[in-house]
Parts: structure tokens; sequence; C-alpha cells
């Protein structure tokens, strides 16, 4: 499965390093574009100014982590309609990759209805990552436990749980807990 992460699934960072941990599990291929990338970059320095060197080498990161997700997007953004025109870029992006779904949580601003035109699905992360992880616990696991340990460094007084559901990721939290996966 093809996926086209949207902007802001790719800023918060447990959120983000949580998808990337299954899709190196090998559970979907992500795909991002330059413009994704950069607008992330712009979201951290206008929220964490001291954080823009940070991100840059997370960037960086990803492109030597998956080569072949970062890609343009070549098709004439005015052959598509999104409510918010800022977003059209990600559809086009999905429509020119063949990806099967955009993984966003912005609902309102790609409705299912315009995206299944295009033979296209709106994921949304907690949803998804918590199907993934319930259809291949035992490939998945492990790699969300490090996820929630590794957050848990940060925020020892939180656990694990709790972690994923302020990182808006609650029924995964609850499906790693159950499963004995907590990060803790």
């Amino acid at each position: 499965m093809r996926v086209v992460l949207d902007t802001c699934v790719l800023f918060p960072t447990v959120m983000r390093q949580a998808i990337l941990a299954v899709a190196q599990a090998g559970a979907f291929q992500p795909i991002w574009s330059p413009r994704i990338l950069e607008e992330w970059r712009r979201a951290v320095a206008a929220k964490y100014p001291d954080q823009a060197a940070v991100v840059d080498g997370e960037i960086a990161l990803l492109g030597a982590q998956w080569p072949g997700a970062c890609r343009a997007v070549t098709s004439d953004l005015n052959r598509f309609w999104l409510p918010d025109p800022a977003d059209v870029h990600v559809l086009a992006l999905a429509v020119d990759t063949s990806a099967d779904a955009i993984m966003t949580v912005n609902r309102k601003d790609f409705p299912k209805g315009d995206l299944a035109g295009f033979g296209l699905d709106r994921v949304e992360p907690d949803g998804f990552l918590t199907q993934c992880f319930g259809a291949q616990p035992d490939k998945l696991g492990p790699a969300l436990h490090d996820v929630g340990h590794s957050a848990r460094a940060y925020h020892p007084q939180m656990t694990a749980r709790a972690i994923f559901k302020k990182a808006r990721l609650p029924r995964l939290g609850k499906a790693l807990d159950a499963a004995g996966l907590d990060g803790g």
C-alpha cells in the first residue's frame, strides 16, 4: 500500500516516529514531496525557532532512510480541487504516484468523496496504525514499543499510553497497552 503523508502527520514527533516505524516494518510505503517537507520545516520554525536545525537533520535522515519516498508533483494543479487550495498539491502527489491513500488529520480539507473520485482513500494515523498493528502485532509491536520507550525518556512521568494519547494516537496506545507493549 502506498500512502502520501500530509505535513500534519510529520510535524508531531511521536506521531511521525510511529508512522515511520510501521512503514519501516513493511506495512506500507510512505510518500511525500519536497513541498510537504518544506511545509514541515516552516511549521517547526514558526512554532519552535530553536529547532530549525533539528528538523533539517530529520529531513536529511528521512531522505537517507527512504530514498524513493520523496517525489515531485508533475500534474497540473489546476485540474484538482479541494476545500483548501493549499492542499491540492497533496492530492496531485497522490494521483501522480498512484498512491492508495492520503494520511492526514485534516478531515475537512480532504473529503473522502472527493478523494474517491481519484481512487484514493483518506486515512487518519490513529485508526490506520491501530489497524496495521492489529493485523501484524508480532511484526509491528517491537517497533511501536521502541517509539513509546524513546518518548518516555523525554516524559518519564507519563505512561507510554498517555504519550500516544497526547500524540493523537489514543487507540494505538490502548492497543499497545492491552498487548503488554506499552513502551515502559
